[in-house]
């Protein structure tokens, strides 16, 4: 299933990734209907409310659509001011739909605000999107040239290159390491901090090239170092915590998180909260006599990749994983020990 967007610039066809699977994870259903040509009125008709975390270009808040009945709710949620015209010209055709042009790392306080304390499922597809990395202008491409900029909102922040200004060597090495995993980051630091200018995203993708000793076929030497400083602008990672930890008290009890994610940074952490909160195991416990007894918020975790005939369609679903869960009858608890 296709979804497709227009901007003022560029046309642009996006690809859901795992998309049946998403849609019906989020609603706790092994499968959904099959879709007959020129019937509307074969979805589930399922009611409740849900959030989409990750509008995008609305691939999956589509399908869900098609899934809820007339009296459901569908909250979505972009910092991408493209996405946002995308979500709101959608929500002028369905009055289902609600826009928040912020963080998912803000749910709670949002949804609180529209008077929402509990949700049905969530849904999330981290990282960036086909359309953002194939606009030049944004800043997220090495193989297409722009402004060194990679925000996901342009409407607020400071992008990569005001950043890269001003930020020393040491500092910029280090982000490069830990959002990267980039292990020549000291000496691409060097190389990047010796530019006279950051305007151009293919003048600093061939500097990193140029300075990278250890090329990997068919990997440009530029990516872990874009997608560190892409990381890092943006919070992504912290986002992600944040969004995770507000699962937990905004799923009601049977409601279902599903979480889409492309590098191991995220699924890393997607993988350990899950398992924290499902076991009642956690790291802090392992060294005591008599750990205390944690409460299991969510049942056993699930993973699902992308099939064959997805990935050979399309290649950029081959990293994609999807994480997840139904949350459990287990009482939320804030723990104000230290």
């Amino acid at each position: 299933m296709q979804d497709s967007a227009t901007s003022d610039e560029v046309d642009f066809v996006h690809d859901a990734v795992l998309l049946p699977e998403t849609v019906a994870a989020v609603l706790g259903v092994k499968s959904l209907p099959k879709q007959t040509e020129g019937n509307d009125q074969n979805g589930l008709n399922i009611s409740g409310i849900y959030v989409d975390a990750t509008f995008g270009r609305g691939g999956h808040s589509r399908l869900l659509l098609s899934q809820l009945a007339d009296d459901a709710k569908l909250i979505v949620f972009d910092k991408d001011p493209t996405a946002i015209s995308v979500a709101q010209e959608l929500a002028s055709k369905d009055s289902r739909v609600h826009v928040v042009h912020d963080s998912f790392a803000t749910l709670t306080t949002i949804l609180a605000a529209l008077g929402i304390t509990q949700v049905d499922g969530l849904m999330a597809d981290l990282g960036i999107s086909s359309p953002q990395i194939d606009d030049g202008s944004r800043g997220f491409s090495f193989m297409r040239d722009g402004a060194v900029d990679m925000r996901m909102d342009t409407s607020r922040g400071q992008s990569v290159a005001e950043w890269l200004e001003y930020v020393d060597e040491e500092t910029l090495a280090n982000v490069l390491y830990e959002f990267g995993e980039e292990r020549h980051s000291r000496r691409i630091a060097r190389a990047i901090k010796q530019m006279e200018s950051y305007d151009s995203t293919l003048t600093l993708a061939e500097v990193i090239k140029v300075a990278h000793p250890n090329w990997q076929r068919g990997k440009h030497p530029a990516t872990q170092s874009f997608q560190a400083m892409r990381i890092f602008i943006n919070n992504e990672l912290g986002d992600v915590d944040d969004f995770l930890a507000q699962s937990i008290p905004l799923l009601k009890v049977g409601g279902q998180l599903a979480v889409i994610s492309f590098h191991s940074l995220e699924d890393r952490r997607i993988k350990q909260f899950l398992q924290r909160h499902s076991k009642g195991q956690y790291p802090e416990d392992e060294n005591l006599p008599m750990p205390p007894k944690r409460p299991r918020y969510f049942s056993k975790p699930k993973r699902v990749g992308p099939s064959k005939a997805e990935t050979s369609r399309n290649p950029r679903a081959r990293s994609a994983w999807l994480r997840m869960a139904t949350r459990t009858d287990s009482d939320y608890v804030i723990d104000d020990a230290p």
